[in-house]
């Protein structure tokens, strides 16, 4: 039953651009026996579905600023490429460390960050 929230919750967030991942992967580490790469690959396999829909939603919305997503997306497949042999080469337990530092300086970064109000 538990890992069925975690996906319902982990879904919810992503839909919302926060990122599934920030919920799932821990919870997969936690709660199954998998391995930080096998929950990794979780996630990216259950954030096809939840980007596809999300991004669907986005452009009815005309929330896409298509100029500046090009370069984004380049990058995030050189990124993607990079990130997935580092994932390969390092342990398990490199690998969960560091997504818990990463997950503390976002958190402390969302937590102390105040938006300036934007004026269209």
């Amino acid at each position: 039953m538990y890992l069925i929230l975690i996906g319902f919750f982990s879904g919810i967030i992503g839909g919302m651009g926060i990122g599934g991942g920030t919920l799932l992967i821990p919870a997969l580490t936690l709660f199954t026996p998998l391995t930080q790469q096998q929950a990794q690959g979780v996630n990216l396999l259950s954030f096809i579905p939840v980007a596809f829909v999300a991004l669907i939603t986005h452009f009815k919305n005309k929330d896409v600023e298509t100029s500046i997503s090009i370069p984004f997306i380049g990058l995030g497949i050189l990124g993607s490429i990079i990130g997935s042999f580092l994932a390969v080469k390092l342990s398990s337990h490199i690998l969960k460390i560091s997504f818990g530092i990463f997950l503390f300086f976002m958190g402390a970064y969302e937590f102390f960050y105040k938006e300036k109000s934007r004026t269209k």
